[in-house]
């Protein structure tokens, strides 16, 4: 092992920057040369890349996104885009890949390895942290606290002009970022896709806090489950009362990484250059109740199950 490359795709996630440095800077403290690849698989497929050292990663451990940038590449699942990258891998003598993302960019990696035999590791990136097998991931702890922040100031005019706000969170697929926002900023209510919600119980209930004087009602919503601006509508129409929508969106995958972010980012970057040392391929290398662990791509990017019932039934009971 002599080359390796890096490369991040799918979704930003803060926290990659950090991950980058510590893949480059331990990497050339190995005695590996390490090229940075722009766009992830499309820098690949159009030979985008980059030789770099100590210096290329100055600077960049407090900022968010991704120097290297990224994109979906849709080209790299054909026949014509995988071997362009693969001669892009043969050109520059690259001998494996660190592949940093969410469970699209392991499926991506797990196709290369299994077609190329070019051994790839995972760095586990995602804010909805979403990655089966991994207790953390890069960037979700800061997701949560940008959020967190953006809602602790709705609430201010919540409170101030005694309305009802619905906060839409990003979340396709997982109410993971809902759930951790609405119990740590004391929302009186969250829907997520992993449990049905009853709209006209909730309404029922804002009737019957308004009549005992409570004054304003905070909600929030994971966007695969509803969108804010039509469950503000509906929840108007049937309690009489005034209720607005907020959209937080992608102000949630940027900023500067929390310390947290930051360390475990230097942490896995670390592990994923020992597993390419080591002769490990077709990894992730991630947290899991506070210890280093490595999992299969196939694994990793199967669904991975919410336990939600805790907290959804705390939050319920703290309303």
């Amino acid at each position: 092992m002599k080359r390796i490359a890096v490369l991040t795709t799918g979704g930003d996630a803060p926290g990659m920057n950090p991950a980058i440095r510590s893949v480059v800077r331990y990497g050339v403290n190995k005695g590996l040369e390490v090229f940075g690849v722009f766009r992830g698989w499309w820098g690949l497929i159009n030979e985008e890349l980059k030789l770099f050292n100590h210096r290329s990663v100055s600077g960049i451990i407090h900022e968010g996104g991704t120097i290297l940038k990224t994109t979906r590449c849709s080209e790299f699942y054909t026949d014509e885009g995988q071997d362009r990258a693969y001669q892009t891998v043969k050109k520059h003598s690259i001998d494996g890949l660190v592949v940093i993302g969410g469970n699209g960019s392991f499926r991506a990696a797990d196709i290369f390895h299994n077609k190329y035999n070019i051994p790839c590791i995972g760095i586990a990136a995602s804010i909805d942290n979403d990655i089966n097998g991994i207790g953390t991931t890069i960037g979700s702890d800061t997701a949560i606290n940008t959020a967190l922040c953006a809602i602790d100031n709705i609430r201010d005019t919540a409170t101030s002009m005694e309305r009802i706000f619905v906060v839409e969170v990003m979340g396709r697929e997982s109410g993971f970022i809902a759930l951790k926002v609405a119990i740590a900023s004391g929302c009186e209510d969250v829907i997520i896709p992993e449990r049905k919600f009853n709209l006209e119980a909730t309404c029922h209930n804002i009737i019957n806090g308004n009549l005992r004087g409570k004054i304003s009602w905070m909600i929030v919503v994971a966007e695969g489950a509803g969108g804010a601006v039509d469950i503000a509508k509906q929840i108007t129409e049937m309690t009489t009362l005034e209720t607005r929508a907020v959209v937080l969106g992608h102000i949630q995958r940027g900023g500067r990484p929390t310390a947290f972010s930051r360390i475990l980012a230097l942490i896995l970057g670390q592990a994923a250059v020992d597993c390419l040392l080591n002769g490990k391929t077709d990894k992730v290398v991630g947290m899991n109740a506070g210890k280093m662990v490595e999992v299969d791509f196939k694994v990793a990017i199967q669904k991975k199950q919410l336990d939600v019932d805790g907290l959804y039934n705390l939050i319920k009971v703290l309303t």
